[in-house]
């Protein structure tokens, strides 16, 4: 969203538009306060921070189609992964598997407007009379990121799925859900974790993840 109103200390990110007087601004600024006590005494034992206004497009394609693929390789610098709950990693982005025809195309990094198109332009161009659609989601959600030797037990107090890193762990991904909130769970090492959420549950993700965590951490 769009905000007009500047705060001071705050641990949520804002990033500033084309016009100086408005920036983007995380979903979390609802929790700074929360955020910044956690911070302030997290261990080694769990942390949770936010990944701000990465890229994230939606996409839709038939991998039988050659046009598809190749314009998905020339983008991405990969073809997307065709078997079910992988990733695979090109020039800068993963490609998170969602179904047989979808893909969660995720940036590594903020995107630099001044530097570089947008994704949704760079492949829109590339999907030029092919059969495919892409959509920037990257406004309706945000990317957190937990790490932690005892991540996985915080993670389990709310989500259905065996997390044990001999089923679960780097190079899959897995749409499930915390309590009440959906997300895309992407292992990114032994204790560690990236976790899509829609922007309308992160509020609430964040609180419940925190409340969770606070027996775990001492």
């Amino acid at each position: 969203m769009w905000n007009e109103t500047r705060g001071t200390g705050s641990v949520v990110d804002r990033a500033v538009g084309k016009q100086s007087s408005v920036w983007q601004e995380s979903p979390l600024v609802g929790t700074d306060a929360l955020l910044k006590k956690h911070l302030a005494t997290a261990g080694a034992a769990f942390r949770l921070s936010e990944r701000p206004f990465l890229e994230l497009v939606n996409v839709r394609g038939d991998t039988r189609d050659a046009a598809f693929m190749h314009a998905m390789e020339t983008v991405l610098g990969c073809r997307p992964p065709e078997k079910a709950n992988t990733i695979a990693r090109g020039h800068g982005y993963d490609l998170l598997w969602l179904g047989p025809d979808e893909w969660l195309v995720r940036s590594a990094t903020a995107h630099d407007a001044t530097r570089s198109a947008p994704l949704q332009a760079k492949l829109g161009a590339a999907f030029a009379g092919v059969f495919a659609a892409v959509v920037d989601i990257g406004s309706g959600y945000t990317v957190l990121e937990i790490s932690g030797t005892r991540t996985r037990e915080v993670l389990a107090r709310g989500c259905p799925l065996d997390l044990h890193p001999k089923l679960f762990g780097e190079g899959q991904c897995a749409q499930s859900h915390y309590f009440k909130a959906s997300m895309t769970l992407v292992p990114t090492g032994a204790n560690s974790f990236d976790l899509v959420v829609r922007r309308s549950f992160a509020d609430y993700f964040v609180k419940m993840m925190l409340d969770a965590a606070e027996p775990l951490m001492s």
